[in-house]
């Protein structure tokens, strides 16, 4: 079983998940935007050590430190195929457009979407879900969906930014809601929910 513990990052307070399977001590930070010094620490508390970091798109606020905490705690960087070009175009991440510092990197692994991995005993799921961008995907375990900017409680995301696609975000929410079951949601920003909420309750989701 995974424990999550969240921490937001970047002034526009992204919601940096830090997983660790207690059986065996795996561990893996998804969307680290910024530095955390808090998570920092407790991840040396845990051992020092980090096998992935996660992420969900590739916007600054959800990248910028994914290099350097990478290389800190000797973790390979997990994403969707789609994503990796935005881990080295500044226009596509929007470091260039906010005037950010940002040395580019690429991921170690590559995700086809429904590909699965393991962090420890725990199986990950990896879903291409575009719309944000041309590469979101969402990490799916346990009954925990990592959204990124899909989803938020009652919204969902931005579809005007470089790569954005209402069509595309329409259809990666349809797939979200016909999974079976339920999952607790955490978004890229802001409160937690539900699938079954926002089956219920989500302007978009409702009519698809």
């Amino acid at each position: 079983m995974i424990q999550i513990q969240i921490y937001p990052v970047t002034p526009l307070q992204t919601n940096c998940c830090y997983l660790r399977e207690e059986e065996t001590n795996a561990s893996a930070v998804s969307d680290p935007g910024a530095r955390s010094r808090a998570l920092e620490q407790q991840i040396e508390k845990d051992g020092g050590k980090l096998d992935y970091v996660l992420l969900t798109h590739g916007h600054y606020d959800h990248i910028c430190y994914a290099k350097q905490l990478a290389d800190k705690f000797g973790a390979k960087i997990v994403t969707g195929k789609h994503n990796n070009r935005f881990l080295s175009d500044g226009y596509l991440n929007g470091t260039k457009r906010h005037g950010l510092e940002f040395k580019p990197f690429s991921a170690d692994i590559l995700l086809e979407d429904g590909e699965k991995f393991m962090l420890g005993n725990t199986g990950i799921t990896y879903y291409y879900t575009p719309g944000h961008t041309s590469g979101c995907g969402v990490f799916i375990f346990d009954d925990i969906m990592i959204a990124g900017d899909l989803i938020f409680r009652g919204s969902y995301g931005r579809t005007d930014l470089p790569s954005g696609d209402d069509y595309e975000i329409m259809q990666s929410l349809k797939r979200m809601k016909e999974l079976d079951g339920d999952y607790q949601i955490i978004p890229g920003h802001g409160p937690l929910t539900t699938l079954s909420y926002e089956r219920e309750y989500n302007p978009l989701m409702r009519r698809l």
